[in-house]
């Protein structure tokens, strides 16, 4: 049976007199693929921020395997070495290469030599298909080249869970395949992920579960089948029906 890699607990987070996060409860299996989906402004990236401890926790709790990583105190590097996270915008340096990117955290903060960790590079550029860009620089990559070279350079530290936050939204319609497709290639691994989306028949085809949220409360979850077919909170069955009314499922 799964166990859970990651819980939360009545997690709650607010920026000043704004609150984000009002109570969220979510346990995901080791090896689960979970897509948040809902509204902008809803929470799902700091949802995720607060996961990878980007951002401290007003209230509640949240564990990685069994412990309590949002415990005052705690240190935040060696949980960000286990929860890779990817952002919507590359965050790529542009005076650096493909692989002086993709090598630049393990030499600098796992302490890999450094010829270990261009040789890993080079083996994760030809399995996502991009070994003809090593040597390139992010301006000269196309969109999607550049968000699956921020994929695979989360992957160099060998997280054991990945977040990836609206990895699309940044790119022209097509080239979001080719990063949904390093994304499929990343479930059938058995990698852990958690995916805040737009993309909602991506979603719908490769989830374990999705949850939704409004005003920062998870309001409907379940398989994707439950959730995008017999969604039963009124909120979440309005949400889905705009959805659909637009195309986007």
């Amino acid at each position: 049976m799964s166990t859970a890699k990651i819980s939360l607990r009545e997690v709650h987070k607010s920026f000043g007199s704004h609150s984000v996060l009002n109570g969220i409860d979510i346990e995901i299996a080791e090896g689960s693929v979970v897509s948040l989906i809902g509204p902008s402004g809803s929470g799902k990236s700091t949802l995720l921020r607060c996961i990878n401890l980007l951002e401290p926790i007003d209230d509640g709790e949240i564990f990685l395997d069994g412990i309590d990583i949002s415990a005052p105190g705690f240190d935040a590097n060696p949980v960000r070495r286990r929860i890779g996270m990817v952002f919507q915008n590359f965050n790529l340096f542009p005076h650096m290469s493909v692989q002086d990117n993709i090598t630049l955290s393990p030499v600098r903060t796992l302490g890999v030599n450094n010829a270990l960790a261009r040789t890993k590079a080079l083996e994760l550029l030809e399995r996502f298909g991009l070994a003809d860009k090593v040597n390139a620089y992010p301006d000269q990559l196309s969109g999607g080249q550049q968000q699956r070279v921020a994929i695979i350079r989360a992957l160099a530290i060998e997280p054991d869970v990945l977040l990836l936050d609206e990895i699309t939204s940044s790119l022209d319609p097509e080239l979001v395949g080719e990063v949904l497709d390093v994304v499929r290639e990343l479930k059938n691994s058995g990698m852990t992920l958690v995916l805040a989306t737009h993309e909602m028949g991506f979603a719908r085809d490769i989830s374990d579960e999705v949850c939704v949220l409004d005003g920062g409360l998870i309001i409907e979850r379940g398989t994707p089948t439950q959730v995008f077919s017999a969604p039963q909170s009124e909120r979440a069955q309005q949400f889905l029906e705009r959805i659909i009314r637009a195309g986007r499922l």
